[in-house]
């Protein structure tokens, strides 16, 4: 493997890590605030929000030759964000916070993704999948440290604060040592090696009018599976609080789904990334983890379940992600390969939007009905993509005619 590519995974890897460190005691955070739960998915939403918009600008960048700087700058702004939202206290400057934090870190969820893609002339789909396996085990990584933050007495006492504060604390410190040493000493990200020949960074954007039909059909599909499966792992955060568990309990939990993670990516994708019919398989899995998760949340022994079931989803989904992002990638010439990963961030981004402003609400009023609307929205997904298949296969027969 490329040392640039093994660079860049790390970097990953280390960011996944880093901006994790909050997620598991938000929930306490915020309602020991005594801010309205709704808020919880507010404040995800906009934050969603603002990746949204920001993605396909920092993806012409990207394009551009601008990684590092830019990856630098948006690990930075998130820094600053994250600080302002934990000392703030205001529900409504948290949710400005919120999405300047989005802006920020659409910079590295965007380019490190479109590096690894144009970095990679064989094997994409594999280094897709470890990309995606390192953000699972680092966002798990981060859980497990931020909650053993947030339980910990010994921290508490290293750095007092009134709530969870000092875990934001040293978020924004490692965070922002972070983009220091992107931008002073990290020298394989300054190009992808294409640079766009367009005279702006912004004129990358005109991409989206010449978008293909069959991909914007699947980028739609793409949003309802996103708003499904954030829902899951944003309110299985509020659900173990709500059932008594602590912060580190959730954080194990994490833990183990980003290591049935990494192993799914080591030893599983290598071969689903040989089938030929991958859209199609892609359709089977949507409908698989409907399945797995109208079952989980009904099955009685909570604990067992989701340590087993409910991982054979979290399987299903380390298979599906370098699938959609090398289906997309394939939709992308050289100057746009940053455009085109950017477009698809912002679609993954409107389910972020949509799927927790949603999600809260329904929580709100049961559990159970959340859950199952995760569900329904993988089964809606899959569907679309049928739409694509048959629209292939008639491609076909005209083809052959």
């Amino acid at each position: 493997m490329k040392k640039r590519i093994i660079t860049a995974m790390i970097l990953f890897f280390i960011m996944n890590v880093l901006n994790n460190f909050g997620h598991p005691v938000t929930p306490s955070f915020v309602r020991a605030l005594h801010i309205p739960e709704v808020f919880f998915g507010i404040f995800y939403a906009t934050m969603s929000l603002g990746l949204m918009f920001a993605a396909p600008i920092w993806g012409g960048f990207g394009d551009h030759g601008k990684n590092k700087l830019s990856i630098g700058l948006g690990l930075f702004i998130y820094a600053l964000a994250q600080l302002g939202f934990a000392f703030s206290h205001n529900p409504y400057l948290m949710v400005f916070f919120r999405f300047i934090a989005g802006i920020g870190i659409a910079a590295p969820m965007t380019l490190f993704v479109s590096l690894i893609i144009s970095y990679s002339k064989e094997n994409r789909v594999k280094n897709l999948a470890i990309l995606s396996a390192l953000s699972t085990l680092g966002a798990s990584l981060g859980y497990q440290v931020g909650g053993l933050l947030g339980d910990s007495t010994w921290f508490q006492a290293l750095i007092p604060t009134t709530s969870y504060e000092n875990v934001f604390i040293v978020q924004f410190i490692s965070m922002a040592l972070l983009s220091l040493t992107v931008l002073l000493s990290v020298k394989v990200l300054d190009s992808n090696g294409i640079v766009s020949n367009r005279r702006s960074p912004f004129s990358s954007l005109s991409k989206i009018k010449t978008l293909d039909f069959r991909l914007i059909i699947f980028l739609l599909s793409l949003t309802l599976i996103t708003m499904g499966s954030t829902n899951l792992s944003k309110y299985i955060d509020v659900y173990f609080d709500d059932l008594g568990y602590s912060t580190t309990t959730l954080g194990n939990f994490v833990m183990v789904t980003g290591i049935v993670s990494v192993i799914t990516a080591v030893f599983i994708v290598p071969f689903v990334s040989k089938f030929k019919r991958q859209l199609a398989f892609i359709v089977i899995l949507q409908v698989l983890s409907a399945l797995i998760v109208f079952f989980v949340f009904r099955a009685n022994n909570f604990i067992l379940v989701i340590y087993t079931v409910y991982n054979i989803y979290v399987v299903i989904k380390a298979i599906y992600l370098p699938l959609e992002q090398n289906y997309i990638s394939k939709h992308a010439d050289k100057d746009s390969i940053g455009t085109i990963t950017g477009i698809r961030q912002s679609f993954v981004s409107i389910g972020n939007v949509i799927g927790p402003l949603f999600g809260g609400i329904v929580y709100s009023i049961k559990p159970l009905v959340l859950f199952d609307s995760s569900a329904i929205l993988f089964i809606l997904g899959a569907t679309l993509l049928v739409f694509i298949l048959k629209s292939d296969n008639k491609k076909i027969e005209v083809e052959s005619l």
